[in-house]
């Protein structure tokens, strides 16, 4: 993957390339940024640039046959982990070894994809993936044996906070100290939890969402767009290009989402002295409880940036609001008022308690009715 390719970020490729021709290599990083930021695709840029020998900036000035490897993500000396479950090809012990095909195809065609894009890959979007102790068993097998071809090793571990606590701790001597030539290139979207013995051993990037203009530029250039709809694009997905992809197609599971969040608020708002209104809450959790608990909770994690927008909105902050809903008859602007400083607090914990239940299996339908009967209180609440 050239770098030239990756969007924007520039003074991350140059501190990454900097630090390769000066042979001054951590041995582990850990690049953070939000979902669509490009962390993915600048980790395999990275990793190829060292394992190839490239230099002046980009992955084509080196040994062609290695670089040739990548074009396939193929290369012997490229190792991946990443979070895998059971499913009908793999019944027990999922490591990821048994997925690469799956992966690499990940790879070429959603690069920016996420969580959600990897488990509707492999028909398993109804279950929780995690990186387990047998994949910690396998990372330490194949980072044992020499380099293929003599040079460096390159582990890289994407969603590494989905790594369970014996996993960690098996991997902790290792990336402490790993094996000669041995690089560690950890992905993650949140790294507050990733064990703070496994950060305190790595250095730490920090990726910024993408610029708006970054993102119109890409998508004219990709879909050939006209220029206003690509920034219309660009300005709704809040400098995540895998979202501003999905918004082309309309295919992006937040139109899907905003169908559910829509019909929450509005029943209730009804149900407040009207108890036929709460058998329609019942019915609604009924209804997303039937969905795969990673549906859940990327739903919950919409309905917190939607509560954020109205506040935003409530409070003037129209520079920072970039929600559109596509919802016929509900207006953002209607909604706002009923989000405010006495209320959203409350409400923010109780979507993240929810989110945390789901995430340990709790009884989806009783999280979800619980929470849409305290939030029918909260939205009643009067600002201060």
């Amino acid at each position: 993957m050239l770098f030239d390719s990756i969007l924007g970020q520039e003074h991350i490729k140059k501190h990454l390339t900097q630090s390769a021709d000066n042979e001054r290599i951590p041995h582990a990083q850990l690049f953070v940024g939000n979902e669509g930021c490009g962390t993915l695709p600048m980790a395999l840029a990275y990793a190829q640039y060292i394992l190839c020998s490239n230099f002046d900036g980009e992955n084509n000035t080196g040994d062609k046959a290695c670089n040739l490897k990548f074009e396939k993500f193929s290369h012997p000396d490229l190792h991946f982990a990443f979070p895998v479950t059971t499913s009908d090809k793999v019944k027990s012990k999922p490591v990821s070894g048994f997925y690469l095909d799956e992966w690499r195809q990940l790879l070429e065609q959603q690069p920016y994809g996420n969580l959600f894009d990897w488990y509707k890959l492999l028909g398993v979007d109804n279950k929780q993936g995690q990186i387990g102790v047998e994949e910690a068993h396998d990372i330490v097998k194949s980072l044992s044996l020499k380099s293929y071809e003599g040079g460096y090793k390159v582990m890289l571990i994407w969603m590494a906070e989905k790594m369970n606590t014996a996993c960690a701790n098996k991997l902790l001597k290792l990336i402490e100290e790993p094996p000669t030539n041995t690089i560690f290139i950890l992905i993650a979207e949140d790294e507050e939890q990733i064990i703070n013995t496994i950060r305190s051993r790595c250095q730490v990037l920090h990726f910024p969402p993408l610029a708006e203009n970054v993102i119109a530029e890409a998508l004219v250039k990709k879909y050939d767009l006209e220029l206003s709809e690509a920034t219309k694009i660009a300005h709704q997905c809040n400098g995540n290009f895998n979202k501003a992809c999905d918004l082309v197609y309309q295919d992006s599971e937040d139109l899907l989402f905003e169908t559910w969040f829509v019909s929450w608020i509005r029943s209730a708002f009804k149900a407040k002295g009207n108890k036929a209104s709460i058998h329609d809450l019942i019915l609604w959790s009924e209804e997303v409880a039937k969905t795969g608990r990673e549906t859940q909770k990327q739903f919950l994690n919409f309905c917190l940036d939607f509560f954020r927008q109205a506040l935003l909105l409530n409070y003037k902050a129209t520079d920072l609001v970039f929600l559109e809903p596509k919802t016929n008859s509900f207006k953002l602007e209607n909604f706002a008022p009923f989000v405010h400083g006495n209320n959203i607090l409350e409400i923010s914990d109780e979507l993240q308690d929810a989110i945390y239940h789901i995430e340990r299996n709790g009884n989806s339908k009783i999280i979800l009715t619980d929470l849409s009967i305290k939030l029918t209180r909260l939205l009643h609440k009067k600002a201060a």
